[in-house]
């Protein structure tokens, strides 16, 4: 039977020039136009690092991407996963024709809808139906056509009441709530979402769920779907990509991937450390200096962390805005996406200062797994300054119990509990 083939990357790879905008200087155009009228090869595509970002550069280039080669089926979701860094969105963005490869080529088959970052594609001094007409008319689609979509639009995005309201002062939860209905009601034949859906509530993600479901299956429709909840890419896609430094590590059922990708020996990184701001993670309002998960029962706080270990989580951390007072907090979930729980303090975080912070995690209290610290920033007031998906991932093992006959103890944490013994 012929494969109905909607989507085709042939040899992708993208190229970036690390701290500049542009092509570089005057002297590296000139010497691309004098190879490319000689019909020779872009000199500068013979070098570049690869997408590392635990390592310091050697080269002025990096290779966000390297020779990625897929295909998709029209009806089938596709899951990428893979590291912050991986080339996940950078890939997505290409596929999207936001940007260019800087070699190889596209093929598709139908209108494609995007959900890269929260916000994309929408104008904030409009108002959330001037946006769905503006979107709707981007996916060429008639006025009549969005117009009778329109009432869908509004009633799954939960929006009704601010739907005449300029789309800026919308929080980050109903600008994606209203854009995920958007792209999903006005039926292109690709959706492509990144990770926006963990801007949502639960309620939301659940819908959001169903409603790619009913897209792929009912629908016959295609979606590509990145995110770091590895339990929704597994429940939701028929196939998973994996991904690391820029290449395609592993390519089939979700179950398998995603063990594999779980599984591989460069998946923990316990700390990340920046000797200035310059270099830190982070935007306009947060920079982070550093992070690290510590085994504080240890004399080396980089020791294996074992179930009877005590783990201290330390953050420091600069604040670039005007306020003082600030939230910090993190959810720490298993690897498949779980949140076991959420911690956070509000702090005096001195303006253009580094300040330092920590928390405890006490010993047996945590099951042997790999865990995640997804850390969040807001002011006094709740507005959201920095969210990071995947600060730090560590592991907690359980000694005793892999060197001996027994298993695993059920569930997310383990407690040790008193028991009392009454005769």
């Amino acid at each position: 039977m012929k494969k109905d083939i909607i989507l085709k990357a042939e040899n992708i790879s993208k190229q970036y020039r690390l701290g500049q905008v542009g092509t570089g200087t005057l002297s590296h155009d000139l010497n691309r136009w004098w190879h490319e009228i000689r019909g020779k090869e872009n000199p500068y595509l013979k070098i570049g690092d690869t997408n590392d970002r635990s390592t310091k550069a050697t080269s002025e280039y990096v290779w966000a991407l390297q020779d990625i080669n897929f295909e998709v089926e029209r009806g089938e979701v596709l899951g990428i996963i893979g590291k912050n860094g991986a080339g996940k969105s950078t890939l997505l963005k290409i596929l999207s024709k936001v940007t260019a490869p800087t070699t190889g080529s596209i093929k598709s088959r139908g209108r494609i809808a995007s959900l890269l970052e929260v916000g994309t594609g929408f104008h904030g001094e409009m108002t959330g139906r001037e946006n769905i007409f503006l979107n709707g008319a981007i996916l060429g689609m008639t006025k009549k056509e969005i117009a009778s979509k329109i009432d869908e639009i509004i009633d799954f995005s939960g929006c009704e009441r601010y739907i005449d309201t300029p789309v800026k002062r919308y929080s980050s939860g109903m600008t994606v709530r209203l854009a995920f209905a958007v792209a999903a009601f006005l039926e292109p034949e690709i959706l492509v979402i990144d990770e926006v859906l963990a801007v949502g509530d639960a309620e939301f993600q659940k819908k959001a769920i169903g409603k790619m479901q009913d897209i792929s299956r009912g629908e016959g429709r295609t979606v590509l779907f990145v995110s770091h909840n590895m339990a929704a890419v597994e429940t939701l896609c028929t196939r998973v990509i994996s991904m690391n430094n820029g290449s395609i590590l592993g390519d089939g059922s979700p179950t398998k991937i995603i063990s594999e990708y779980l599984q591989s020996s460069s998946f923990s990184q316990r700390k990340i450390s920046f000797e200035n701001s310059e270099e830190a993670i982070g935007n306009e309002n947060v920079k982070i200096l550093y992070a690290a998960i510590e085994n504080t029962s240890a004399l080396d706080p980089d020791e294996i962390i074992d179930v009877t270990s005590t783990i201290n989580f330390r953050l420091k951390m600069v604040n670039q805005t005007r306020e003082e007072k600030i939230s910090i907090g993190y959810d720490l979930r298993t690897i498949k996406g779980d949140v076991v729980f959420g911690s956070g303090g509000k702090f005096n975080c001195c303006i253009g200062m580094t300040t330092e912070v920590s928390c405890e995690i006490p010993a047996n209290f945590l099951n042997d797994d790999v865990y995640q610290i997804h850390i969040y920033f807001h002011t006094n007031g709740m507005s959201q300054l920095y969210s990071n998906l995947e600060l730090l991932t560590f592991e907690v093992k359980d000694v005793k119990r892999e060197s001996g006959y027994l298993g695993k103890v059920n569930g997310m944490i383990r407690p040790s509990l008193p028991w009392t013994l009454k005769q």
